[in-house]
């Protein structure tokens, strides 16, 4: 889509760097397919995800990451609840997620990243991507802290495990979950990671300046020394010329594979199209003509984030989401295990 503005989802209709416009359009899926839906504790998610990643949920000092800045985590949730809606139009009622299921699936989407926000009381951590092995069992607690007090405490348990399809720290054949429903918000969720990122409109130039720069801060880049001497990634231009071959294994291993194609329930929701898939295929024809040339120049330069500085001036300019009530916990949220 060459006339997608940057900050914009594939469709160029949501801007997916500001959690009320992304609230306002989850909330209008769901609410479509079930009118009685009640969507308050999504839309205090929405609010509790602007404050984390921004630096005003007290306790954390807000997003500083550059690849899995606030924009890949609004992204992942519009994937999240569009890819859900699909699958609650295609399958028999016994199967369906529900009004409820998808307000699950949505916060999980929102806080699958979370575990990257640093705590205040981490002054010794420079920035959160030095989180990235394990950031994922971090996004956990958060999550476990952060259910209950929307009123989703039986999905805690739950939630700690699914979240881990969104990243490799736990084996997903040894991801333990309960059920056709738990199963399918888990293999969403992870589709819906995958594709949000691959689809992002400055994916490769995200991965040359900034998915680089958080492998060199967790030590899976850089130049091989003694006490790493086997980087995956020994520079920018390694990544992106291994990158054909990393999007080769997601599709056989996850996408295609693990989680068996369900991508294309987003085919449902759009009415027969699927863009994500669109525009990825368009990214791998762009990176494998930059390989064969030769010539990544236009790659450096640098694209912008969503980070807690920007956050909070978007947030600070639009009036906040009316809705029936509801407030955050935040001291439960302080007490999470990190």
């Amino acid at each position: 889509m060459s006339d997608r503005r940057p900050s914009f989802d594939v469709t160029n209709t949501v801007n997916i760097t500001d959690p009320r416009q992304v609230c306002e359009a989850s909330c209008a899926i769901i609410a479509r397919r079930y009118p009685d839906a009640d969507l308050e504790a999504l839309q205090t998610a929405f609010d509790t995800f602007g404050k984390l990643f921004s630096g005003s949920l007290p306790g954390y000092v807000g997003c500083d990451t550059w690849y899995h800045d606030a924009q890949h985590s609004l992204d992942c949730a519009l994937a999240m609840v569009r890819l859900m809606d699909g699958h609650d139009a295609s399958e028999i009622p016994q199967r369906r997620l529900g009004a409820r299921g998808m307000s699950f699936g949505v916060i999980l989407a929102l806080f699958h990243d979370a575990g990257y926000i640093r705590r205040r009381d981490e002054k010794h951590i420079s920035n959160g991507a030095a989180f990235t092995l394990f950031h994922v069992g971090r996004s956990a607690n958060f999550l476990e802290a952060f259910l209950p007090t929307v009123g989703f405490a039986a999905e805690t348990s739950a939630a700690a495990q699914l979240v881990h399809f969104t990243g490799y720290e736990v084996a997903l054949e040894r991801i333990k979950v309960s059920g056709y429903r738990q199963r399918i918000i888990g293999h969403l969720l992870g589709t819906a990671d995958l594709i949000a990122q691959m689809s992002d409109h400055y994916y490769l130039r995200k991965c040359y300046n900034f998915l680089y720069h958080e492998f060199e801060l967790c030590g899976l880049a850089g130049q091989p020394t003694a006490e790493r001497p086997n980087p995956v990634y020994t520079s920018r231009e390694d990544l992106i010329r291994k990158t054909p071959a990393f999007l080769n294994s997601l599709f056989e291993d996850r996408l295609d594979g693990y989680f068996g194609g369900i991508y294309r329930y987003a085919e449902a929701h759009f009415g027969g199209s699927n863009p994500y898939m669109q525009i990825i295929a368009a990214h791998r024809r762009e990176v494998d003509k930059l390989i064969a040339s030769g010539r990544m120049d236009g790659l450096k330069v640098r694209p912008p984030r969503v980070h807690a500085p920007e956050l909070r001036k978007k947030l600070a300019s639009r009036p906040r989401v009316q809705r029936r009530g509801g407030k955050v916990a935040s001291a439960a949220l302080n007490r999470q295990q990190h």
